[in-house]
C-alpha cells in the first residue's frame, strides 16, 4: 500500500485527509524506518507500513468522539497514537510508554496535539483523565484491561485494539470488578485483506478501586480474567 492507496482507503471509512496531512505521514515513514536501522523500533517491513502501521491504527477513528482526550497505553513508536493524532486533529492524544527509545523517537518527530509520556502505566497513578483509552499489541486482555481502566474518566471508553481470537474473553471478562460496562464489540476488516480486528467498548460507569493497577509482578502473578 502506498500514500495514494493509503488516502482512498480512508476515504471509504469516512476519514478525508489533506495533502500536508499525507506529507507528514511520508515523513513519518521515512523517519521510522531510517531510525529502525540502528534502534530496532518496528518489525513490521516498509512496504507494509501504511496497511499495517497506518490505517491499522486509524481503523477504529470513527468510534472516537470529535475532539477527545486519547490515551495509547504502551505506544511503542507512537502505533496507534502518531497516526490517530496526524489523521484527527481535533485530538489530544497522550503516548506512553516505558521505552526510552520509542519515546524518543517521538519527542524528534512532533505534532501539536501529541503528548510522549515516558512510564510504566502500572506506575504513572494517573486516574480519570482520558476520554477514551487504548493500544495496540499491548498484553494479554485481562492486563490490558487493568493498566487501561483506571486512566479513563467516568462516562469515557476503554477501546482495547484486539483480535477475533480475543472475542471469549472479552466477553467473559468481568469487567464490573473495574467499574466498566461491555457496551458493544466492533469487528473492522483490515481494507485489501482478511485481517481482522477487534474493538470492544467499554464504558466506564464508576470510580475503579485504588488497588488497581497492581504491582507489575501482581499483575502478571494474577491477572484478571
Amino acid at each position: 500500500m502506498d500514500k495514494l492507496q493509503f488516502s482512498k482507503a480512508l476515504a471509504d471509512i469516512g476519514l478525508v485527509l489533506t495533502e500536508a496531512q499525507l506529507d507528514q505521514f511520508s515523513t513519518f515513514e521515512e523517519n521510522l524506518y531510517a531510525a529502525n536501522e540502528v534502534m530496532n523500533l518496528t518489525r513490521v517491513p516498509r512496504e507494509e507500513c501504511w496497511l499495517r502501521h497506518f490505517l491499522d491504527s486509524v481503523l477504529f477513528q470513527d468510534l472516537i468522539p470529535n475532539g477527545a482526550t486519547v490515551l495509547d497505553i504502551g505506544s511503542g513508536p507512537g502505533l496507534p497514537s502518531w497516526p490517530l493524532a496526524c489523521a484527527r486533529p481535533d485530538l489530544q492524544v497522550t503516548a506512553l510508554d516505558s521505552g526510552g527509545k520509542m519515546i524518543g523517537f517521538l519527542q524528534r518527530n512532533p505534532l501539536p496535539n501529541l503528548e510522549p509520556i515516558l512510564g510504566r502505566a502500572e506506575d504513572w497513578k494517573v486516574t480519570n483523565r482520558f476520554e477514551v483509552v487504548t493500544g495496540r499489541a499491548l498484553a494479554p486482555f485481562g492486563i490490558q484491561m487493568e493498566l487501561s481502566v483506571p486512566p479513563c474518566k467516568i462516562d469515557g471508553m476503554v477501546i482495547p485494539m484486539r483480535t477475533p481470537s480475543d472475542e471469549k474473553a472479552v466477553r467473559e471478562f468481568d469487567a464490573e470488578l473495574l467499574g466498566v460496562s461491555l457496551e458493544k464489540v466492533e469487528t473492522r476488516t483490515l481494507p485489501g485483506t482478511d485481517i481482522v480486528r477487534l474493538f470492544p467498548v467499554f464504558r466506564k460507569l464508576k470510580k475503579t478501586d485504588a488497588q488497581y493497577p497492581r504491582s507489575w509482578s501482581e499483575i502478571k502473578r494474577q491477572p484478571l480474567f
